[in-house]
């Protein structure tokens, strides 16, 4: 990642034990590729339009669940035979400043991940 990109970023990026999984669909829960205050980085198999909003779940180390509404701001595609078949970018749109205050706690103890 360039030096440029980095310094774009409003909030450090964490490798935190959470996951994630659609609010929508009762479906299994996915490690997160990484966090921030801002948003998320998960890999997918589904192909998703820029600007796309999707309602999201994080489920915390202790279970606990955490909603919220991102919207995708990037998407890459990922080599065959990959975690996945795209790397997505989500920015957080709606999240309750109580979930957004338990998760700066969570990755207050987190090791940041912008190298």
């Amino acid at each position: 990642m360039s030096e440029e990109q980095l310094n774009r970023r409003k909030y450090p990026r964490y490798d935190a034990p959470i996951c994630y999984r659609s609010a929508s669909l009762f479906s299994a829960r996915k490690p997160l590729v990484d966090i921030s205050l801002g948003g998320i980085r998960i890999y997918s198999d589904d192909e998703f339009k820029i600007g796309k909003r999707l309602d999201i779940e994080l489920i915390l180390a202790d279970d606990v669940v955490l909603t919220c509404t991102a919207k995708v701001v990037w998407q890459k595609s990922l080599p065959d035979g990959g975690a996945a078949r795209y790397d997505t970018g989500l920015q957080f749109l709606d999240i309750s400043s109580d979930h957004l205050t338990r998760l700066s706690e969570i990755l207050e103890n987190q090791d940041s991940t912008n190298d």
